[in-house]
């Protein structure tokens, strides 16, 4: 899909990986309709590969931060709304809010380097989810916070290459679900507490 996309709040064009069932942007809301049986993962203890959730990526040069609110009806089980980072076919991470197999919207993360591991965090409350994503020089850094405004840090690590950075929609076991990223926010400054809160 060569189609670029402009997203007022993200300050370089963006492009598809793997076609949406549908999308819409208004302002610095995106929208992104998934497919049944989509997915983004690796699994490291059997030879399955899912790579055709749809994500829409662009370039982000330097030290950052990007964050959104999410909002999904959480449906099936692993039905996500997640930030990207993919740094190719085999390199890439994303942090997601997602439907555990005990029904709990849960903060899942999983960094993928041939294979993918997998890391259930933390289980969410409320509608006000936001996601963040920092690079900071070599590394990156996933937060969540909730109404209280806190970011607590989920994960620290690094990924090789230069990945690009977006939204992902998912349904692995669903007939599909469709993904609200509101209130999208760039900034192109090192993230000063990687603990803080901040």
């Amino acid at each position: 899909m060569s189609e670029t996309v402009s997203l007022p709040p993200f300050p370089t064009p963006l492009r598809w990986l793997n076609r949406p069932e549908d999308w819409s942007v208004d302002g610095d809301v995106l929208s992104i309709g998934a497919g049944a049986s989509t997915d983004l993962f690796f699994d490291p203890g059997e030879p399955d590969r899912y790579a055709n959730a749809p994500a829409l990526v662009g370039r982000l040069d330097g030290d950052f931060t990007l964050s959104t609110r999410v909002r999904l009806d959480l449906l099936s089980t692993y039905d996500a709304a997640a930030l990207l980072l993919y740094a190719g076919d085999d390199r890439w991470a994303k942090c997601g809010l997602e439907l555990s197999p005990q029904g709990r919207p849960t903060i899942v993360t999983v960094v993928t380097r041939g294979v993918s591991d997998d890391c259930n965090s933390v289980t969410m409350d409320g509608t006000e989810i936001r996601l963040r994503i920092s690079r900071l020089g070599p590394a990156f850094a996933f937060h969540v916070a909730d109404e209280s405004g806190f970011w607590h840090l989920i994960r620290y690590f690094a990924l090789d290459g230069d990945p690009e950075v977006g939204f992902l929609a998912q349904s692995p076991t669903g007939g599909g679900c469709t993904v609200r990223f509101e209130d999208i926010a760039y900034s192109p400054k090192r993230l000063a507490d990687l603990r803080g809160g901040e």
